[in-house]
């Protein structure tokens, strides 16, 4: 018995290195002014599935991903990494989507994979920080969850067991098949691109990027299928529209703030303990800590 694995991936805006230009005048990330990157923890997420396909025997991992085309570059980087294939859900009818109609999404996409021993996600992506998606779509296949993943202690053909990372600890939950896991950035970095993945999948395209660059790929598709990068439409994943983007999202923005931070006044502490106890107590008293 082989396991098939889906690892659900996000592009994102780099929100870790911003500048004058990261925001909007209306308060919102200006995506066009910042580098697009693979979301850091769903490059954990596909270690964890990497590191599954290593120690269970015919292992496949698949990538799933939704936004526009050029997402399909995180599929390519993790064809290099180990990764056995991917997809990427691209529609205009899913633009403008909350974490509801994401997950929705996201889950008619892992249905059409067929069946699915295991789901990997990570915890949050950068560029929202909800950690809601990965939950959702748990509930939405109705599979049970294991969220904050730091460590697979043992996997075989029937169920996994897990180390979380809590607030105040860890625990090891042990889990059967089908299950959904999130991963947080306490879990092992993502190993780095295998030289021979490359070289087997540097030209690996979707249909739509081979039109955007006028090439014919019919005859490298027909000959290599595995270069051809999977892109489905809402209608290829059988969702309803009334649950796709706006119309599925049913969270709706009252008010957006700019916060810039200015200090407005300093105070010098003593490098004394007393120093330091009367700072302590002018913290608790402004309810700053405590």
């Amino acid at each position: 018995m082989s396991l098939k694995i889906a690892v659900l991936a996000k592009q994102v805006p780099d929100t870790r290195n911003v500048g004058k230009d990261a925001m909007t005048e209306e308060g919102t990330v200006n995506r066009a002014a910042l580098p697009a990157i693979f979301n850091p923890e769903d490059l954990n997420a596909l270690e964890m599935a990497l590191h599954i396909k290593d120690i269970v025997p015919q292992t496949e991992v698949y990538v799933l991903t939704m936004g526009p085309v050029r997402a399909a570059e995180i599929i390519r980087q993790s064809l290099y990494r180990g990764a056995d294939g991917g997809f990427v859900i691209s529609d205009r009818k899913v633009a403008g989507s909350d974490t509801l109609a994401t997950s929705y999404t996201i889950s008619q996409g892992v249905k059409k994979l067929g069946k699915v021993d295991l789901v990997f996600a990570g915890r949050q992506a950068i560029d929202g920080d909800t950690a809601q998606v990965g939950p959702q779509t748990a509930e939405k296949l109705n599979m049970p969850q294991i969220t904050y993943a730091e460590e697979v202690i043992c996997a075989d053909e029937k169920k996994i067991r897990i180390k979380r990372r809590l607030e105040r600890g860890v625990e090891e939950v042990e889990c059967a098949y089908p299950c959904l896991v999130t991963v947080g950035s306490s879990a092992p970095e993502c190993r780095f691109p295998i030289a021979k993945q490359l070289m087997k999948y540097k030209n690996a395209l979707t249909e739509a990027e081979a039109a955007e660059m006028k090439k014919d790929c019919g005859d490298m598709f027909a000959k290599k299928p595995y270069l051809k990068i999977g892109l489905w439409s809402a209608a290829d994943i059988e969702a309803e529209d009334s649950r796709l983007g706006l119309s599925g999202s049913p969270t709706k923005v009252k008010k957006i703030d700019n916060v810039v931070l200015t200090a407005k006044e300093s105070i010098e502490v003593e490098p004394t303990d007393e120093g330091l106890d009367n700072l302590v107590k002018e913290l608790i008293a402004s309810h700053i800590i405590g």
